[in-house]
């Protein structure tokens, strides 16, 4: 006996029969555990770094809005909220706000705002880019009053970009919008409806400190506003684009200063793209605005209208026929002279009407040139502004208050 364990023999017989068989002998196995501790240790150390990222991302994210709490405030705007939670993580970072109010002082007349709930998010990669995803509804009250505006929407969407106080870029999407008088307003009545509504504010030339040219666009789809005007009661789409020069900066300041800066820069309000379009009528422009020293508009609009014979007639011209009435009357009210023509001949009040608006649409069409609006007939016609009076062609339909 070798002292060899029959084990160790066997194993060196096969040995020495795979040498015979020209045959390498087989490798005892190793262990791979590096395989395996590798790849954990390197998911360990991304999970470690993602996390420290995500921090920093978040401590950016809420210097950022805390930041544009303060300048709000400085500006005479606070903002509340009933309870506040933090989360988002790993890919964002998200602060929600419930029962969010706003006591907005620095206007004229003070209201308060409150809304449901508030949740802003801002991407790791980018945390100072805010979006806020507001729930309605959002009440608008006089301090200690009721609310006598709510507003409600099926979404809505606000995004901010820059650094506080001065932004680089503002958008807010909004889904199903309706605006009601609230209790404090009457009986409740819609004021405003869309489908939806877009608004998109960039600075397109300069800087926020140094003479920023803005581009405003506006879009919206169904929206009507029977209460304001008899033209906004049917359902309108809608596409502005406006770009405003001569700001000197986007600092925290009242409305009527900045345009005291356009008016003194020599600035301009430019219309670039109009495209308002209903069942029955489409009114597209462009064109160029400019303030004056009363703080009122002056500038001229080129404009085309299809669909001239149904916008006439809801551009007031009852009204004016209530007012000649009104005079050849002596002093009466106009309805009364209405109603005497009707006595003479039944109806007489309603073609004296439609014969006066008929009479203008022919006037107005002689005013402008014919031109084509999606291949349908059209009137190209001029849109004037005279120190805030608007005339289309010479006719009168309307006046913008001063600026400031």
């Amino acid at each position: 006996m070798t002292g060899e364990s029959p084990i160790s023999i066997m194993r060196g017989d096969g040995e020495r029969i795979a040498r015979r068989g020209g045959r390498a002998p087989i490798p005892r196995p190793r262990r791979t555990l590096w395989r395996v501790v590798v790849p954990v240790a390197v998911l360990v150390g991304l999970a470690v770094v993602w996390c420290g990222l995500w921090y920093y991302a978040a401590g950016v994210a809420n210097r950022t809005l805390a930041g544009w709490i303060a300048s709000e405030a400085a500006a005479g705007r606070t903002y509340t909220c009933g309870s506040e939670g933090v989360g988002g993580f790993p890919l964002s970072i998200q602060v929600r706000c419930v029962q969010a109010a706003a006591a907005i002082k620095a206007a004229q007349s003070p209201v308060d705002l409150a809304a449901k709930d508030i949740t802003f998010t801002a991407q790791v990669w980018r945390p100072t880019e805010l979006v806020a995803d507001v729930v309605g509804p959002v009440t608008v009250a006089a301090p200690g009053q009721a609310p006598s505006l709510v507003a409600n929407w099926s979404s809505a969407r606000m995004r901010l970009d820059g650094l506080p106080p001065n932004p680089e870029a503002f958008s807010i999407s909004v889904e199903r919008p309706q605006l009601d008088r609230g209790a404090g307003g009457g009986a409740a009545a819609a004021l405003f409806t869309a489908d939806n509504g877009e608004l998109d504010a960039r600075i397109v030339s300069g800087s926020i400190q140094n003479n920023p040219v803005i581009d405003f666009t506006l879009h919206f789809v169904a929206a009507a506003a029977p209460t304001l005007h008899p033209l906004l009661a049917e359902p309108l789409r809608g596409d502005v684009e406006v770009v405003v020069r001569g700001f000197k900066d986007l600092e925290q300041k009242p409305l009527a200063q900045r345009f005291r800066e356009l008016q003194a820069a020599g600035g301009s309000i430019e219309l670039k793209t109009l495209r308002l379009q209903r069942a029955d009528a489409i009114v597209v422009g462009s064109g160029k605005v400019t303030v004056n020293a009363r703080g009122r508009l002056d500038g001229m609009l080129q404009v085309a209208v299809y669909g001239l014979d149904a916008i006439v007639p809801q551009l007031g011209i009852d009204r004016m026929i209530d007012q000649q009435l009104d005079q050849l009357s002596g002093g009466g009210q106009a309805q009364q002279g209405l109603a005497a023509l009707d006595r003479l001949v039944p109806g007489l009040s309603g073609i004296v009407r439609q014969g006066t608006n008929a009479t203008l649409v022919d006037d107005v069409k002689k005013m402008g040139q014919p031109t084509e609006i999606d291949s349908k007939p059209a009137v190209a016609l001029p849109l004037r502004l005279s120190d805030g009076a608007v005339y289309l062609g010479l006719i009168r339909i309307g006046d913008v208050p001063p600026l400031f």
